[in-house]
């Protein structure tokens, strides 16, 4: 079915003026906690985060308009739309702090994590946990390219150290690893082995109007975790 959208023209999507498609989605902007664009000239308002939202929004507005459904039908769906579970979950603002949860795990995401929490906060501070020795291993370049681009001078990039799931896994990286080569890129980049740790040791860093991002996934622990970074927050 995918393919049948890129093969035609008016059923395909996209987000980029210069590429035509029968679904076209221009004009992003991104106030607070929420975007708005247009498509084939409707606006469209989602209370998320992020022009990847935008892009997956358009997604679902070319399959419901390939049935017949109207564009006015579709934005007034998606303006509804509450997101999911641990994707740029805001749990709220304590003490003039931002505090979101986002699942990210891999180079890109945790870009594009971190990129759509800067209209919110002058100052993000992103908290980071691999998983697993050989991926983190395997995509240490990207992950250190990903996010040193997205980061503006103000933010910051934390990590903690690997998660380990068990089994025979050879522990030739760790997260400090990918933290140096942020350093050495001259990004503000901080290792915080233990996590528990994590909030007691970020808190003078820390100054209103600035944004807690947590980002991992893999780990059962995580949302615990994310309620324990809220609650002494």
């Amino acid at each position: 079915m995918a393919a049948g959208f890129s093969a035609d023209i008016q059923r395909d999507f996209s987000s980029d003026e210069n590429i035509a498609a029968g679904y076209q989605a221009l004009d992003f902007r991104q106030e607070g906690f929420s975007i708005q664009f247009r498509v084939n000239e409707q606006d469209f308002q989602l209370q998320v985060l992020g022009k990847h939202n935008m892009e997956n929004a358009l997604a679902a507005t070319a399959v419901a308009g390939s049935i017949g459904v109207s564009m006015k039908d579709c934005a007034t769906a998606l303006s509804k739309y509450e997101g999911i579970y641990r994707r740029h979950q805001v749990y709220g603002q304590k003490n003039g702090i931002w505090f979101i949860d986002d699942y990210a795990h891999n180079p890109v995401k945790c870009a594009a994590a971190i990129q759509a929490c800067q209209p919110v906060a002058s100052k993000i501070i992103a908290w980071f946990q691999p998983h697993g020795y050989k991926p983190t291993k395997f995509l240490r370049d990207d992950f250190v390219k990903e996010i040193a681009a997205v980061l503006r001078p103000e933010d910051e990039i934390w990590m903690s150290e690997i998660f380990y799931a068990g089994g025979t896994a050879v522990k030739d990286i760790s997260a400090n690893d990918l933290i140096n080569d942020l350093k050495a890129l001259g990004k503000n980049a901080y290792y915080c082995e233990n996590r528990e740790q994590f909030l007691e040791t970020v808190r003078p860093h820390l100054h209103s109007g600035s944004a807690i991002l947590l980002m991992g996934a893999r780990d059962p622990s995580l949302e615990n975790f994310a309620k324990a970074v809220w609650k002494e927050l």
